[in-house]
């Protein structure tokens, strides 16, 4: 227990507190009144003056009911005034970080804005961070407009501010435009690239210099007390046998605090305070116009591919992420007017079960590679012309030689695809438009994947509950596992209540402009979700 303090404060102050506000809640706002805020009456008929867009990474919706009991506070309070649509899918194939969070708020699917795979997404050495060590990043691959590009064309002044732990989780939700845009490194610093300032603000150097992350070193990331864990905690596929049971130690070195904390739940409340630290800074969501506040918490993807979506660990995020996403509320509840607020919250894709524990394999596509390598090599032609990362074979035409076509490359390509332990389809990609995508879903996600230019000759569909060989569990394939998402919607205009038709995660943009009052100003793939409003 910690002493009483407003939420402003919590979410300001040390780690320890915040870790301390996972474990016991102690919803107060600043007035000094206790438990979690409701709306407060605004005028009939006045416009929202914030956006805000909620991204959980990996967050399967099974999760909202399997833990259901012990998600009390953010979880309980979205669900019980939103428009929840519970088979909302990313109808793409590769449902990655980068594709899945710009679907959220283009309204269109990868094929239209570019964006379609993580290893193609925001990095590139062009604009380098402006602190802390990883890759540069930038939004320059992104094609066409953002819901935030929307709002810019009614409202030039118009802010927006994104966070995330991860650079494509900070970047994709706003766009291009050179907003307050920050993500986490590894080294355990909020940061920016040269593509939105020259220098960091002086609040996030301030926030920096406390060294938020180092606040962790030679504590323990252990279980919230009061809460009944069922799933075993002796499952050893888990983290790949090393420090799979609680308590989970961090480490004392402050070189490897930051990388330490990235895969735990700590992320996200620093995530959390580093977001509020800004809104408050921005003054966001004042009025008479609206602004925009994207946070995308990560941990639930860091914790879901190292121990997997049925552990321990993942039951034990969900409660802490449901704590700081309550605690995050009442923050924005207690200095603006909670019915000028819209919210939306979903995720960027789902994620497999651990292969090993239900029946399935780890798939290695090398048989397969080494098989095309070899025919480029008769032909006398570079072995570096092809590629295969997340389904997609691709291929470099100009490296080929000896009359070798890119087409004969993928038949033979396909021919030992099919015979890899653990595929499911193996098939060139422009026959794909060809087949019936009312019927075939997965013809259908991939046709939504990649535009003409960015096309690979031949993808490849494993078998449900097969992943690639990597993470202990893993997402990417175009099978409900990996797509099926939450979709929710709060605020004023939408009607609270459950639907349980099939909706994509490209309706959200639509569906969040016609609440807004604003239109796109390009074509879309989704649609307005009509159910979600009041009648």
């Amino acid at each position: 227990m910690f002493p009483p303090m407003s939420l402003t404060q919590q979410l300001r102050a040390a780690p320890a507190i915040l870790c301390a506000l996972a474990t016991t809640l102690s919803c107060a706002r600043a007035t000094g009144s206790g438990g979690p805020q409701e709306p407060t009456p605004s005028v009939q008929g006045q416009k929202p003056t914030l956006v805000v867009m909620l991204t959980v990474d990996q967050l399967r919706p099974d999760y909202l009911e399997r833990f259901s009991g012990d998600l009390t506070h953010g979880f309980a309070r979205l669900l019980k005034r939103g428009a929840y649509f519970t088979n909302a899918h990313h109808d793409h194939a590769i449902t990655e970080t980068a594709p899945g969070h710009v679907t959220l708020l283009t309204g269109r699917f990868p094929r239209s804005t570019g964006i379609t795979r993580n290893v193609a997404g925001v990095n590139t050495p062009q604009y380098p961070l402006l602190v802390g060590t990883g890759p540069g990043a930038a939004p320059f691959r992104l094609r066409g407009s953002t819901l935030f590009d929307w709002l810019r064309a009614v409202q030039p002044n118009a802010r927006a501010l994104s966070v995330s732990a991860k650079d494509r989780g900070a970047i994709l939700p706003v766009g291009r435009e050179k907003q307050d845009v920050y993500w986490f490194t590894d080294d355990g610093y909020f940061t920016t690239s040269t593509w939105y300032r020259a220098t960091l603000p002086p609040w996030a150097s301030d926030f920096n210099a406390k060294g938020p992350a180092r606040a962790y070193a030679g504590t323990t990331w252990d279980l919230v007390a009061g809460v009944t864990y069922t799933e075993p905690d002796s499952v050893p596929v888990e983290r790949g046998g090393r420090n799979f049971t609680f308590p989970h130690l961090f480490p004392t070195s402050l070189d490897s605090i930051g990388l330490a904390v990235r895969y735990s739940p700590m992320v996200d409340e620093l995530t959390a305070r580093f977001a509020w630290r800004g809104f408050r800074e921005l003054d966001l969501g004042r009025g008479p116009g609206m602004d925009l506040l994207a946070v995308s918490f990560s941990a639930t993807d860091y914790v879901g591919h190292t121990y997997g979506p049925e552990s321990r660990e993942v039951h034990d995020n969900m409660v802490r992420l449901d704590r700081v996403l309550g605690a995050f509320l009442d923050s924005l509840y207690a200095v603006r007017d909670s019915t000028r607020i819209v919210i939306a919250l979903s995720a960027d894709h789902g994620v497999q079960k651990i292969p090993e524990l239900h029946g399935g394999v780890r798939v290695s596509m090398r048989p397969a590679i080494v098989a095309a390598r070899a025919v480029v090599r008769r032909f006398g032609g570079d072995t570096t012309a092809i590629d295969f990362e997340s389904g997609g074979f691709f291929i470099e035409k100009e490296a080929l030689a000896g009359g070798l076509t890119s087409r004969m490359l993928a038949d033979s390509f396909m021919v030992a695809a099919r015979k890899v332990n653990g595929v499911m389809r193996a098939e060139h990609f422009d026959a794909m438009a060809r087949l019936d995508t009312l019927t075939d879903a997965v013809a259908r996600r991939w046709v939504h994947m990649f535009p003409d230019d960015l096309a690979p000759s031949a993808v490849v569909t494993l078998r449900p509950g097969n992943i690639y060989a990597g993470n202990v569990a893993t997402h990417g394939t175009p099978h409900d596992a990996d797509s099926h998402v939450p979709l929710l919607f709060v605020g004023e205009a939408f009607a609270p209540g459950r639907h349980d038709g099939f909706v994509r995660t490209v309706d959200l943009a639509a569906t969040l402009a016609r609440a807004l009052g604003i239109r796109p100003i390009e074509r879309l793939d989704g649609r307005v979700l009509g159910d979600a409003f009041r009648k």
